[in-house]
């Protein structure tokens, strides 16, 4: 069976200098690219329950830092066990190479001379702005940006960073988790 994950990104109504818990944070938007159908999704708050489905036929969650923010964050929403959702978080992953914290934005530039359209908090002001257009913008940009970093990846085997001025690169072993999944098997975690 093939695999196919789901890279996944959210912004919040509130930041840290509001909560220190990410679980008070409250979503604004989620957006996804699904691998399944090459779509890219954008849903706000009140729509989070069309991407439980997603989530469960995910053969893996991507994204970046998605295992100490995004998934956290999703918690208070997400009725199924967290716990059990298999998950790439490139960030972690990177830092066990090379034993420090990489921003996507300084990943993006090194690997594929793009930045980051925007900030989490510029997200947030354009949330509390009402400017959801621009906030939905924002978020699909950086899915799609993570999705382009791990492609990156899965073709080259590596990704870059600076590292004092000079470009540096990081083996990755991100292409197994396109490959054919060997069992049929979904662990489902939504309460029926």
């Amino acid at each position: 069976m093939k695999s196919f994950p789901l890279v996944m990104d959210l912004e919040t109504k509130f930041s840290f200098r509001e909560f220190s818990d990410p679980r008070k944070l409250e979503i604004s938007v989620v957006a996804v690219f699904n691998y399944a159908d090459n779509s890219t999704l954008v849903f706000e708050e009140r729509e989070i329950y069309r991407l439980f489905p997603l989530i469960e036929k995910a053969s893996l969650i991507i994204g970046f830092n998605v295992l100490n923010f995004d998934l956290e964050v999703l918690k208070p929403y997400y009725p199924g066990e967290i716990k059990n959702l298999k998950v790439l978080d490139l960030l972690e992953d990177i830092k066990a190479k090379i034993g420090k914290r990489i921003s996507l934005n300084e990943l993006a530039f090194a690997t594929l001379n793009k930045k980051k359209s925007s900030s989490g908090m510029e997200a947030i002001n354009y949330f509390r702005e009402g400017k959801i257009d621009q906030l939905k913008k924002y978020c699909q940009e950086d899915v799609i940006l993570t999705k382009q970093l791990f492609d990156y990846g899965v073709i080259n085997g590596m990704v870059y960073y600076f590292d004092i001025s000079r470009k540096t690169p990081i083996k990755v072993s991100w292409k197994k988790y396109l490959e054919e999944v060997k069992t049929t098997e979904t662990p489902l975690t939504l309460p029926f």
